[in-house]
């Protein structure tokens, strides 16, 4: 009595596999040069029969349109990844730049422990205010956005913040913002 190994095919699935290669790779390699270049075309084939391999038994009889679908799907997770990788790039181009721009950008790693100490100086509204928009890149604005203040209080929040680290005075750290009193109703009470 002989076992099958899992993942093996079973009797019949490899003779299947095969002619549904050898019937629509060509097709699905000819939509996939349609929509991305050759090479991504050859992997979209690839990850196309994968799939249809794995799920060999869902395969339909009338298979090209499944797997003109499975084809379509991976050139969007490509397009996808295009997409967070021209992202990702420009991130690290900014900062970059920021860093290359920014006076003492050079700083030793040295001196880590002397800029997070310089940041804890900072309330916790001026330190997000700051990092907000030295480190993430938003404009005061969309900074405002963010923490959901006022643009105004928001430049006031920099103007603090960078005072505060120019002339090296410490305050005194919080760890949460002063809240607003807010009025119970007196249904509440």
């Amino acid at each position: 009595m002989s076992e099958e190994q899992p993942g093996s095919p079973a009797p019949g699935d490899s003779a299947r596999f095969t002619a549904l290669w050898d019937d629509y790779a060509g097709r699905v390699f000819a939509y996939a040069c349609r929509h991305v270049d050759h090479h991504t075309a050859q992997e979209v084939v690839s990850e196309a029969f994968l799939v249809a391999w794995r799920r060999l038994s869902e395969v339909p009889d009338q298979a090209l349109p499944w797997l003109l679908v499975v084809a379509r799907n991976t050139v969007a997770n490509h397009r996808r990844g295009d997409r967070r990788r021209d992202a990702l790039t420009e991130k690290i181009s900014r900062i970059e730049q920021v860093a290359g721009s920014a006076p003492g950008a050079d700083v030793a790693v040295t001196d880590r422990a002397e800029v997070l100490a310089s940041l804890a100086t900072l309330t916790a509204v001026e330190r997000e205010a700051l990092l907000l928009t030295a480190w993430d890149g938003l404009t005061a604005t969309e900074a405002a956005r963010v923490v959901g203040c006022s643009v105004p209080a928001m430049h006031v929040r920099l103007y603090r913040a960078r005072r505060r680290l120019q002339s090296g005075a410490a305050a005194e750290p919080t760890a949460v913002a002063p809240q607003r009193a807010v009025a119970v109703p007196r249904s509440i009470r």
